[in-house]
């Protein structure tokens, strides 16, 4: 299924062209109560068996609306953590040595590597459609296209074996970076830079698991005002969606709604006040942003 959290906060389920209400099924059933979010309706899915029934019955039998005329949302505003990992296609790696100066990796362990990881805040949360601020203080801000998977269940000392049944699906993640004035050489300052209000974008929904035989086989594009900006692969990552469960959950709790994003591969571009940007990810879907300098 592919779940949306459309108009005024509603989930919704999207089959085709169309838009199905699942909410208030979901709350008539009382497997959600009124005035729920969409962690609440991840965690009801991906934990109650008898809830992801009635959400399908629902994409059956509810009256639904063009997607068209939908305004789609972020898939959800309020993950209790958004895990972001750093430098882990190797020709991003060689980008940012040449852009950056950044550190070499090439002799990192995949622990190593996965220990890097780091926290983007919720508030740096935007949707499908939306636009991206550049901030006034920098004169270089980057795009980045990703995939993210979804947690649905509480995950803890998880093997990469298992680790995928503890996914609840997948949605694109724009991981927008600030590259000037920090960034440069060795001072780490990711979650500033990468933290920024608009700086991350989700949808355009969430594609559950069963939808996905294999998240490291999809391929990833960009397009930057038209033109071909970005063209990639997942089975391209130095360590994949089953590394990051293991390595994370060995560290800590992962709960439903909780969000990992893989990392970006090489062709990030410097955006531009006016820019559009359209990214789409294999099985998932496509979204666009737009792009506007602070005033």
């Amino acid at each position: 299924m592919k779940i949306c959290h459309y108009n005024s906060n509603q989930a919704g389920a999207v089959v085709g062209d169309k838009v199905y209400p699942i909410g208030e099924a979901l709350v008539k059933a009382g497997h959600l109560r009124s005035g729920y979010t969409m962690l609440e309706v991840i965690a009801a899915l991906a934990n109650q068996p008898a809830a992801m029934q009635c959400a399908r019955d629902a994409a059956k039998s509810a009256s639904p609306v063009p997607l068209i005329s939908a305004k789609l949302l972020a898939p959800i505003f309020n993950p209790g953590s958004l895990w972001a990992a750093a430098a882990n296609y190797k020709a991003h790696q060689a980008e940012m040595r040449i852009k950056m100066g950044s550190a070499d990796r090439a002799e990192l362990s995949p622990d190593e590597l996965m220990a890097e990881f780091f926290l983007k805040p919720t508030s740096s949360i935007i949707g499908p459609g939306d636009t991206v601020i550049l901030p006034k203080i920098s004169k270089d801000v980057d795009f980045e296209c990703e995939l993210c998977a979804v947690i649905g269940k509480r995950a803890r000392y998880v093997s990469e074996a298992k680790a995928l049944d503890y996914v609840f699906g997948y949605t694109i993640c724009w991981d927008l970076s600030q590259r000037d004035p920090w960034g440069r050489g060795r001072q780490n300052t990711r979650n500033i830079r990468k933290g920024f209000d608009t700086f991350t974008a989700l949808g355009p929904w969430i594609v559950t698991r069963d939808e996905i035989d294999e998240p490291q086989n999809l391929s990833i594009n960009v397009e930057q005002n038209g033109k071909p900006a970005m063209t990639a692969h997942t089975s391209d990552m130095i360590c994949g969606i089953r590394e990051h469960i293991r390595f994370l959950s060995s560290v800590v709790t992962l709960r439903p709604g909780d969000l990992i994003t893989t990392g970006t591969p090489a062709g990030v571009k410097k955006l531009a006040d006016g820019d559009r940007l359209k990214g789409r990810i294999e099985k998932i879907g496509e979204m666009e942003l737009r792009v506007a300098a602070e005033k």
